[in-house]
C-alpha cells in the first residue's frame, strides 16, 4: 500500500498551515479555528514574519529585532482582543467564538509578511512589502470571517473597526509614552 501524500497547506504542520492559510483554503481556515492546540503555532508565525521584516529592515532606521517580534507579539494580542470584541457584536448569537480562536486565526494570518524579507532589496524592496502587506489583509478578512461565522463584508468591516480601535489607541500611547511606531508596527 502506497502512503498517501497530502499536498501543500492540507495538513496540520506549521509549514501545511502556512501555506494553505496563505493560498486561502477555507479547509485550513476551519482546523485552526477548531485546534486548540495551535494557538503556538500562530505565535510562531507571528515571531517568524516579525523576524522577517526585521531582516527586511536592515539598514533602515527600524528599531531593533528583539523589540520588532515583542512589538508584533502585542500588536497580534491587541488587535485579536479589540476584532474580538468587535466581532462578537456582529457575529450570530448562536455562534460561540473564544478569543482563542480569533488569536489563532489573526496569527496564522500573519504569513504573507514573511515577503517582507525582501524589503532589504535595495530601491525595489517596498513592491513585496507592499504585496505581503495587501496580501495578508485579504487573508485577515478570510481568518475574520471563518472566526465570526459572517459574510466576507462584514468581516471587512469588524477588521476596519479593529484596526482603527488599535490605531487610536497606538496615537493615544504613543503620545503620552513618547514613541513610534508602537503597537501598530506590527501591521506593515
Amino acid at each position: 500500500m502506497q502512503p498517501m501524500i497530502r499536498p501543500a497547506g492540507t495538513g496540520r504542520s506549521l509549514i501545511d498551515r502556512m501555506v494553505g492559510v496563505a493560498t486561502l483554503k477555507q479547509p485550513v481556515f476551519t482546523d485552526i479555528r477548531r485546534d486548540v492546540d495551535a494557538t503556538g503555532q500562530a505565535l510562531a508565525v507571528v515571531a517568524i514574519a516579525a523576524i522577517a521584516a526585521g531582516i527586511g529592515a536592515i539598514g533602515s532606521p527600524q528599531p531593533g529585532m528583539i523589540w520588532q517580534v515583542a512589538m508584533a507579539v502585542v500588536g497580534w494580542i491587541v488587535f485579536s482582543l479589540v476584532a474580538f470584541f468587535i466581532g462578537s457584536l456582529f457575529a450570530s448569537k448562536s455562534e460561540s467564538v473564544t478569543l482563542g480562536q480569533v488569536l489563532r486565526l489573526i496569527g496564522f494570518a500573519q504569513t504573507p509578511k514573511i515577503l517582507g524579507v525582501l524589503a532589504i532589496v535595495p530601491l525595489l524592496g517596498w513592491i513585496p512589502a507592499m504585496i505581503a502587506a495587501v496580501w495578508f489583509l485579504v487573508v485577515a478578512i478570510m481568518a475574520l470571517r471563518e472566526a465570526f461565522n459572517v459574510p466576507t463584508g462584514t468581516a471587512a468591516i469588524i477588521g476596519v473597526l479593529s484596526l482603527a480601535v488599535v490605531f487610536v489607541v497606538n496615537v493615544v500611547l504613543g503620545t503620552i509614552f513618547h514613541i513610534t511606531g508602537g503597537i501598530l508596527h506590527w501591521l506593515f
